[in-house]
């Protein structure tokens, strides 16, 4: 793990590196020492690990929780380079949407390939960042929504230090498995009317949650409609009362 640029902003450092040829950002309270909760956050398909949605929770995870929060470009984002194979596969799969095949399960199978990739980097960079004297080791969570939720899950089901996890926007199609292994207490949010994940779909994959502690949070709108403040102060809560 090799720290390219570090800075510093309202209580929060924010120390940019690269693992290997994996670019992520970890974020702490200015002048941390010693271990403490850490959240692993996974950005939406075409954002980046900076995006205004993960930065705002980052930093509040921070000054309010006193937590790190560590997250990555996946490949073909952010500051990782285009990979051939997976804009292939996005090219085709639009062109299979013309055709009128269903949205939600080219995109679920299409998140199952890109998880065979970022579950192992997503490790690596959890024991790379465990092993700096401002995190250590101790209790870990995971946020991820859309994309974040079809990678984050079998990263959750595959990882046994994340102790707590928000998932949403994500449906049952390519999840149901892996969503079965999943133990830890989940919030789940979902968009009554999401048009890229059906209400069903969405539905189902909470279904398949094999947690005995979940809870679903359901609100009005369409896939990319913010999700109301509630929902942050409900996160913050939620990994407060797991983590610590």
């Amino acid at each position: 793990m090799r720290i390219i640029s570090e800075t510093s902003s309202d209580g929060v450092r924010e120390q940019l590196f690269t693992l290997g040829d994996i670019p992520g950002v970890l974020w702490t309270p200015d002048g941390a020492t010693g271990t403490r909760p850490l959240i692993v956050m996974g950005h939406g398909g075409g954002q980046h690990k900076k995006a205004p949605g993960i930065l705002t929770r980052a930093h509040r995870f921070v000054r309010e929780c006193g937590f790190a929060v560590v997250a990555a470009d996946v490949p073909g984002h952010g500051d990782r380079p285009v990979d051939p194979e997976y804009d292939r596969v996005n090219t085709e799969n639009q062109a299979r949407v013309v055709a009128g095949e269903d949205l939600a399960a080219l995109i679920a199978e299409f998140q199952a390939v890109v998880a065979r990739q970022t579950v192992p980097e997503w490790q690596a960079m959890l024991d790379a960042v465990q092993r700096l004297d401002h995190v250590g080791t101790g209790p870990a969570g995971y946020w991820g929504v859309s994309l974040g939720c079809g990678l984050g899950v079998p990263f959750v089901a595959a990882e046994p230090r994340i102790r707590a996890a928000v998932l949403g926007l994500g449906g049952a199609a390519a999840s149901a498995e892996p969503a079965a292994r999943i133990t830890v207490p989940v919030e789940f949010l979902m968009q009554w009317d999401d048009e890229r994940v059906p209400r069903t779909q969405g539905l189902a994959l909470f279904d398949a949650l094999g947690s005995a502690e979940k809870t679903l949070h359901a609100n009005p709108g369409k896939h990319a409609d913010i999700l109301p403040a509630y929902e942050l102060d409900s996160t913050v809560h939620f990994f407060t009362r797991h983590l610590t």
